[in-house]
């Protein structure tokens, strides 16, 4: 009866320590967000080559942290603007975005190859939370794992304020390109 106690317990153990061991998160601390606005006046881009994303592999959960001033532009003016005037880096000083790989289940960790899977959560800028989809592209090379992917956000529904004078300059939709490269697991 002891030793069957004791087995059970190991069993039950092995099974709880197999689970935890299959659950595996991949990360990266220095991911790529990009973004550009076009207009007939000036096109604006800036990136941040400082952006932490997490992905569990088995469930498809995802999650990106940036800072907001850590977004380079070609002008320092514009920068400064960016900062001070349009996303008030101050005050909001994060963005992130929280979803979900849709069909993580297409994408095999353990094969060469591309996946093109939908990725839905919510992406908060400026303290404002909106839903967000978008298709990317998972790239697999040996035990390397690269993402990308492109969307599209109006600053109007993030309570972005455009001054009058400029409002010609930025364009009502912008272009966002996320690439990463997952490099480590946790």
């Amino acid at each position: 009866m002891t030793n069957t106690i004791h087995t059970i317990g190991l069993l039950t153990v092995l099974l709880f320590m197999s689970a935890r061991v299959s659950a595996q998160k991949i990360y990266t601390k220095n991911g790529r967000i990009a973004f550009y606005s076009k207009t007939p006046l000036e096109d604006i881009s800036a990136d941040n080559n400082q952006v932490m994303s997490v992905i569990n592999t088995q469930t498809g959960e995802v999650q990106f942290s940036v800072l907001v001033k850590n977004f380079r532009f070609k002008k320092a003016l514009m920068e400064e603007h960016f900062n001070d005037s349009y996303l008030e880096s101050g005050k909001y000083s994060k963005a992130s975005f929280k979803g979900l790989i849709k069909d993580i289940a297409k994408v095999n960790f353990k094969v060469d190859g591309s996946y093109l899977v939908s990725v839905s959560g919510d992406l908060t800028i400026h303290g404002i939370t909106k839903p967000v989809t978008a298709p990317c592209t998972l790239t697999i090379t040996g035990d390397k794992t690269a993402g990308s992917a492109k969307f599209f956000v109006r600053p109007t529904d993030y309570n972005i304020s455009i001054p009058k004078v400029v409002r010609d300059n930025i364009a009502e939709t912008i272009e966002v390109t996320v690439n990463c490269n997952y490099d480590q697991q946790l």
